[in-house]
């Protein structure tokens, strides 16, 4: 009678935690490596405003509201920055080569439904794998310089590269691609962020090697940009 009873419990107990991860919330699964991955929801083709406006409406912006960021719209975030849209691998931005040495880190800490921390996003797998856990936001704003927009934002982007991977072919003049590359995305995340009423500031003041560590990456960060939602 105990056998059948333990029995019953663990059926119980499995059928529970297949319908928590299967309703509601992120995709989210545990590799056999021990990693944390996020499935990130499926992007949008369509917005609520013009190319057009959100061009003349493009502002650098330092201010942000308490509302936290949706998983929907890290998704929208990261696709723009970087998403694939090709069935050849080709991307939202352009890459010398189509090499694509850029890694893009998102720091969560205002972001319903994903924990605070760094993760790096896959744009094959449209998926972002947690690389460091906490609140991370304080010590990029130290690495930024002190800058209160980065700590007072909702998540932040970090914008890395690995130069070796352009160096192969370009040599000398890898970073040069590797930085036009950047401010390719940047344009982007700045486009998509007003598509989606969001704020950003495009951030090159910080050391090199802190923001290294924040995010936890060998990469060579490029840029930082806040993300939150606009202020009431």
């Amino acid at each position: 009678m105990l056998r059948i009873v333990i029995t019953l419990f663990a059926l119980l107990l499995t059928l529970f935690v297949t319908t928590a991860l299967t309703t509601g919330g992120p995709a989210m699964c545990q590799t056999g490596s021990d990693e944390i991955v996020v499935k990130l929801p499926e992007p949008s083709l369509e917005g609520t405003r013009s190319l057009e406006e959100c061009i003349a409406a493009r502002r650098s912006q330092r201010s942000f509201s308490e509302t936290p960021l949706t998983l929907d719209q890290v998704s929208q975030v990261l696709w723009a920055a970087q998403g694939i849209t090709s069935d050849r691998g080709f991307r939202t931005t352009p890459s010398a080569g189509a090499l694509y040495p850029v890694r893009l880190y998102f720091v969560a800490e205002n972001v319903d439904g994903l924990e605070d921390g760094s993760w790096l996003y896959d744009p094959e797998d449209h998926s972002i794998t947690l690389v460091r856990e906490g609140s991370l936001l304080a010590d990029l704003q130290a690495a930024a310089l002190d800058q209160d927009c980065v700590g007072n934002a909702a998540a932040a982007l970090v914008i890395t590269a690995i130069p070796e991977i352009t160096e192969a072919r370009y040599g000398d003049r890898s970073l040069r691609y590797i930085d036009q590359e950047v401010g390719c995305i940047c344009q982007d995340v700045y486009l998509q962020c007003g598509s989606l009423g969001l704020g950003t500031v495009a951030i090159g003041a910080f050391y090199d090697d802190q923001v290294a560590e924040v995010v936890s990456t060998e990469a060579l960060p490029r840029l930082i940009m806040p993300l939150g939602a606009l202020p009431d």
